[in-house]
């Protein structure tokens, strides 16, 4: 499909959307959205850039909705947008894509890890620069632990492993995307998202930013090992066939070791009369086998699971309320342009 419409002669008139997928950051959302102000009233001021801010609350569980629909519309247009239940922040990411006014987009989480004053670095490579795809990434990993640095890398490098389109390591969801680039985004209509490798996939001028996430202003983070675990694993099926190519490898590695071991016992027993003792070396052979093809049957598994959600074509998420807040002091609980994600 053709991309979005070409970039006018003065892209700052596009304005800027920025979406902020919120799960139970009520206590930390009016600091937030204090910066948030001072940003967009500095970017009025040095760019004429009109902003709005779009929370989408992912069914939280405490009180995030409610200090959301009272923040104030000061500087910033404000949208909440609330879900009817807990679908994932690849869906509220969605959300806030498919709800957002204005032409360039910018993603950022709400727990304030992500500093609001880097927006003015990001939106400066969009207007000035000329980038569509401005994506942050971690500057080092010093301080994580070395399990999960080799998971990372190990992660990335599996997942970029023969694409043609290669995915930034270490890069996060906090990026601004230009109005070709973000009208890009929503032409692309898989239901199973990877948030990271489509706004890498759809190409573009793009460029990276380093940045030293800043700490979480309130509580603790919602994702664990068996968290990341998952969304490792929900990537590489979304968006890599390395597990089955790996799959593939492996399986190849086994039956030309078994050609070479079926060889060995073949040569020592007309060469040497030798005989390999039976029983273990079978029990040993069957449970390798064994174990092996239930992996590859469960790698082959998730991706026709893939295939079912989306033969399925459920809808990415619903939304329960929408409200919207203007400058102007206009206030509607107005219908959203789409109810849910087709």
């Amino acid at each position: 499909m053709a991309g979005g419409p070409a970039r006018s002669s003065a892209p700052a008139d596009a304005g800027l959307s920025i979406v902020v997928p919120v799960y139970n950051e009520g206590a930390s959302l009016v600091q937030l959205h204090d910066r948030l102000v001072e940003v967009a009233r500095r970017l009025r001021q040095t760019r004429g850039l009109a902003t709005e801010v779009v929370y989408v609350d992912d069914g939280s569980r405490d009180d995030s909705y409610a200090v959301a629909l009272g923040l104030p519309a000061e500087a910033i247009d404000v949208q909440v947008v609330s879900l009817s239940r807990n679908f994932g922040k690849e869906a509220a990411l969605l959300a806030g894509l498919d709800h957002a006014r204005l032409g360039a987009v910018l993603f950022m989480d709400g727990d304030g890890q992500h500093p609001p004053q880097l927006v003015d670095t990001l939106v400066g490579h969009w207007l000035d620069g000329g980038h569509d795809v401005i994506y942050t990434a971690k500057a080092h990993r010093a301080n994580e632990p070395w399990l999960r640095r080799m998971g990372v890398r190990t992660f990335y490098g599996m997942i970029n492993w023969g694409a043609r389109q290669k995915i930034p390591a270490d890069a996060g969801d906090f990026r601004l995307l230009s109005p070709r680039a973000a009208e890009a985004l929503r032409q692309l209509p898989e239901r199973n998202r990877f948030f990271k490798g489509l706004a890498s996939w759809i190409g573009f001028r793009q460029i990276r930013v380093d940045y030293e996430p800043a700490e979480r202003a309130h509580g603790r983070t919602s994702w664990n090992l068996y968290g990341l675990i998952g969304l490792s694993i929900e990537g590489l099926t979304s968006f890599s066939v390395a597990p089955l190519r790996l799959a593939s490898l492996l399986g190849l590695l086994l039956a030309t070791g078994a050609l070479v071991f079926g060889g060995m016992i073949l040569f020592e027993t007309i060469m040497y009369g030798k005989s390999v003792a039976g029983y273990p070396s079978v029990i040993v052979g069957l449970m390798v086998l064994g174990g092996v093809q239930l992996v590859m049957i469960g790698v082959v598994g998730e991706y026709i699971g893939k295939i079912l959600s989306e033969l399925k074509a459920r809808p990415v998420y619903f939304v329960a309320e929408h409200s919207l807040k203007t400058m102007q002091g206009q206030e509607a609980d107005a219908a959203p342009a789409r109810t849910a994600a087709e």
